[in-house]
């Protein structure tokens, strides 16, 4: 439906608003109802403006002190009890909730499929030093093409952005490492069973390190999470202490990384993609002499004639698909704590291992007894209250 304000309206309209300027120097709140809306210019052309439903003008404003001041018209929907302006800010924020899920959706599936290659390609060549540098050197290399080809802008960096960047390069690689030697050594679903432990990791730094204080509820919510873990930890079938410590010193190194890498984000005009490229790029270069002392080209050859010999072509694409995808799921998580805090960030890492402990137990055949299901399922349930306490 569809309806013409002439300028004899505009006149009418401008007769009022003039009357109201000398009675009141402020704005002066009017209500009257039109089928459909309609909008006034200061032109003696036409307008037409078409909707579906009737307007409801809820206030003449009159801006400036000129001799002939501009008149602001704010109206809402009918059926509404909102402004449109109002209604328009409930959209973007539901837009950047849906937007926030789907990063996180990505970044779990992603996840899942780098840990059944990952340990496809720990079983058959058990160098997790060079595995970690592999998959740094890939996503350096994925960035460095995207850079070149302009497929996505290269960011603007300068000394002091690299110098805020060291130590959460630092935390960044040893968590990596620790990770990746845990699941050379145990299997995949208690390496992340003992990795949701992460939020008592999260809260314990926060509140000696940063000085920041939590409600009851939330130190409360700990106590599932670690008795969860512990539980899981000392009936797992092929424990293994350094598998154990492993995952520990990750959980603690991936906390400091999160912490840093919000403040580092802080002001900077660089993405959450271009972060994560740059600090993979860093953390190679930390890591490459490390990984070189500790196991060296001579292993590195022998392992892979061998594991060449038992598995075949298909190796090098397994080796292939878990530094792509080690890459791709990292790069989504950080577009994702672009725009969240990290204690939230550590809830959603958390809530990702749900779907890995399922689907690598599915995958690998791998046995659970029920006692120790028990201790996942209370740790993953403490994860949730502790989420439900932050909320």
């Amino acid at each position: 439906m569809s309806l013409s304000i002439k300028q004899s309206a505009l006149a009418t309209c401008k007769d009022l608003s003039n009357s109201f300027v000398h009675r009141r120097s402020q704005s002066t709140n009017c209500r009257s109802s039109f089928s459909p809306a309609l909008i006034l210019k200061n032109d003696l052309k036409r307008t037409n403006l078409s909707v579906s439903k009737p307007l409801h003008v809820s206030c003449f404003e009159i801006i400036g002190k000129e001799k002939r001041p501009a008149i602001q018209c704010k109206a809402y929907e009918a059926d509404k009890s909102q402004p449109i302006e109002a209604a328009a800010e409930v959209n973007t924020e539901a837009a950047k909730r849906v937007k926030i899920g789907i990063y996180f959706a990505t970044w779990w599936a992603l996840n899942v499929v780098f840990n059944i290659y990952n340990k496809k390609v720990l079983n058959a060549y058990p160098y997790p030093w060079l595995t970690s540098t592999l998959s740094l050197a890939c996503g350096s290399l994925m960035m460095l093409i995207s850079w070149a080809t302009r497929i996505a802008e290269a960011p603007k960096t300068d000394f002091e952005f690299w110098k805020t960047l060291f130590p959460v390069a630092v935390a960044h690689t040893i968590g990596h490492v620790a990770a990746t030697v845990s699941m050379s050594k145990v299997a995949v679903s208690f390496t992340h069973i003992i990795k949701s432990g992460e939020p008592a990791f999260s809260v314990l730094v926060s509140s000696l390190l940063l000085g920041e204080t939590f409600p009851p509820a939330v130190y409360l919510s700990l106590v599932p999470i670690i008795g969860g873990c512990a539980l899981a930890a000392v009936t797992e079938l092929n424990f293994n202490m350094t598998g154990f410590m492993g995952a520990m010193i990750s959980n603690l190194a991936f906390v400091f990384r999160n912490i840093f890498s919000k403040k580092g984000m802080k002001g900077k005009s660089v993405s959450g993609m271009n972060y994560y490229a740059c600090l993979s790029m860093l953390s190679l270069v930390i890591l490459t002499p490390f990984a070189i002392a500790v196991e060296g080209p001579q292993m590195w050859a022998a392992g892979w004639e061998k594991a060449l010999s038992e598995i075949g072509p298909q190796f090098i694409w397994w080796v292939a698909a878990q530094s792509i995808f080690y890459h791709l799921y990292n790069q989504v998580s950080y577009m994702s704590l672009d725009q969240i805090s990290p204690l939230t960030f550590s809830v959603g890492n958390t809530m990702k291992r749900i779907s890995v402990i399922v689907s690598s137990i599915i995958i690998f055949h791998t046995p659970v007894q029920p006692i120790n299901a028990l201790g996942a399922a209370i740790a993953v349930l403490g994860t949730f209250l502790y989420s439900q306490a932050k909320a």
